[in-house]
Order: C-alpha cells, then structure tokens, then sequence
C-alpha cells in the first residue's frame, strides 16, 4: 500500500540534495521544491544543483521539480523540510493550500526564531498536524559524504513507528543505514543543540585550543545535552546512541561542519556579521544559541557552554575571556 505513497523534498541546500539523492535510490520519482528558479533552470539543464553537492547527477526522469511550494505540497503525502529553521516561517507563509493529512518529516536542524520552537512542534502548534503525522531525520551524517556515497547513518523518529519505517525504507541504501526511534522530541533538540557545541568547538580551534581540551569540551557536551533535553522531555533514552552523540561528535569535529568552520572564524576574530558574509551556509547553531538559552533561563539546567556560546556571539563579549572562564568550569 505504501508503494503507492508520494515523497517531496522542500529545501533547495546540500541536505536537501543529499536526501533527494537518497529517495532516487528507491524511488520512481520525487517531488523537488526549490524557491531559486535559476537552481531549477541550471538542474533541469546540466542535472546537477549548481550551488550544493554539484558532483552529483540526477536523472530529470525521476524529478518533479517545482519552484512552487504549494505544488510541492498537494504532489506528496510525505513532505521533507529540509529548508534552514531561518527561513522556515517565510516559506510556509507562501501557503495557500492544507497540510492535513500529510505526514511531515524534519530534516532541520534548528530553532524556528519567530516562535521559539524545535520544527516538529512549530508544525504541531501553528499548522495543528498531529504528533503521528510529525517525524525527524537526524544523524550522524554530512551531506557530503552522502555525495560521495560514504557509510552513513540516519535515525528516523515519530510517535507512529509505522511511518518511521516507511521513510527509513526509502532513504535506506548501500550507503545509507536507517534506525528508527520514538523520541520525536529529544532526538530533535539533539539535533539543535549539537550545532550550538560544534561552534564552541570551532571557537575553540580558533582560539588555539588542542585535541586533548576538545575531547573535554565534547565529554562535557553531551552531560549538557542529556541535562537539558531530560528538561524538556523526560523519557527513558540511551544519551550514548548515535542520535545523539555520533551527532555531536560528527559536528563538532568533521571538516564539513559548518558550525565548528563558523566558530572557527569567531575564534580567530571574525565579528559575527563578518563571519555570516563569509559563509555560503546557514549555520544554524547561531540560531540555536540564543533560543536554547532563553530557554535554559527558564528551566534553570547548568549549561556552561551554551551560555559561553551566547555571550559570545550575542553579547559581543570576548571569546578569549569567555573560554579562559569556561574551562574552569569543565571537568
């Protein structure tokens, strides 16, 4: 029966690439939603994104591609936002047609700012799709090695373990590993808050800090995540899973992570706004740092290192001064 279902990815950046590659795999063809009209142009031309994982070619007969986000919306039953949380709100305003009774999965990694919430919730409370009809698609995987076709890894979370199973079957490949999990919500802010600590790494880097510190920054990381996310959703979950700390690690130390590259540049004396113009990626974990704090202000968990983040890149304070007092508080 699910044979029949149709998939569509909404994004136009290299995970949304890399996830339109991994549907092709299994799938006939695939519903593409990209806002840029020239991305379009270019990949129904040469059959590749021009801007994002351009080493991987795609077969326009297995496409359906629209700049059109209510096309992208009533084509498919399962619908993959993979658009940064930034812009999120912006796209879904272009509205006109429903999402009941579409099943959405969030390959997101952020913090949607206009309302403060993961994008499995924003969806729940904004658009009132029900939790059985949410899902996550999480890691520990790079976009870029998905291009490659490197062993990678994916955790597929929703309440409804059937639809899980429907979307790990259809990413699944030679390269690609799929694990489902019910822990919509902690696997979704793990996903939000790994990025806030690989820009904490990538200051780390930047200001001179060595491999033996970064193992204790990465040590302390995951505590501060188990802590917070046990706030927000208490259930019983293995910290140690790849949902969680394979993520972490892969952002905070692959050469692909463009939070740990944007934090690099804040520790070398980047401004802020410098480092953003410099970046041809979102990095989300600036996003992240001030929601996840603001919340941390309401919960009252210890979270050393978001806070140091925050300061950093929301209340202009030194990165040096800001690290020299953090590792005493690391242990």
């Amino acid at each position: 029966m699910d044979k029949k279902l149709k998939f569509a990815v909404l994004g136009g950046g290299s995970w949304a690439t890399a996830i339109v590659k991994m549907l092709t795999e299994n799938l006939s063809e695939v519903g593409w939603y990209m806002r840029s009209v020239y991305a379009l142009e270019h990949l129904k031309r040469q059959q590749h994104n021009p801007n994002y994982l351009s080493s991987v070619e795609f077969k326009m007969d297995q496409l359906k591609l629209t700049n059109d986000i209510n096309e992208a919306v009533l084509y498919a039953d399962y619908l993959i936002f993979a658009i940064p949380s930034a812009f999120l709100n912006a796209e879904l305003e272009k509205l006109t047609t429903s999402l009941e009774n579409k099943v959405v999965f969030s390959a997101i990694k952020g913090i949607v700012p206009e309302t403060g919430l993961i994008v499995g919730e924003h969806f729940h409370d904004i658009y009132s799709i029900p939790f059985n009809n949410i899902g996550v698609i999480t890691g520990p995987c790079h976009a870029e090695e998905v291009a490659l076709e490197r062993l990678s890894y994916l955790t597929i979370a929703s309440n409804d373990e059937a639809k899980a199973k429907i979307m790990a079957e259809k990413l699944n490949s030679e390269y690609i590993k799929c694990k489902v999990s019910d822990d919509i919500i902690g696997t979704e802010y793990a996903a939000v808050l790994k990025n806030i600590y690989a820009v904490a790494a990538g200051i780390a880097h930047g200001l001179g800090y060595g491999d033996n510190f970064q193992s204790v920054l990465m040590s302390n990381a995951i505590r501060e995540m188990k802590r917070f996310i046990k706030k927000i959703h208490k259930m019983k979950r293995n910290i140690n899973d790849s949902a969680y700390l394979g993520d972490l690690l892969v952002t905070g130390y692959s050469i692909f992570s463009r939070n740990r590259m944007f934090g690099n540049m804040i520790g070398k004396g980047y401004t802020v706004k410098s480092a953003q113009m410099e970046m041809s990626m979102i990095a989300e974990g600036y996003y992240a740092a001030k929601t996840a704090y603001q919340l941390d202000a309401n919960k009252k968990t210890r979270t050393p290192i978001i806070d140091a983040v925050h300061d950093i890149l929301y209340e202009n304070k030194n990165p040096k001064k800001v690290f020299k007092k953090l590792t005493d508080k690391l242990d």
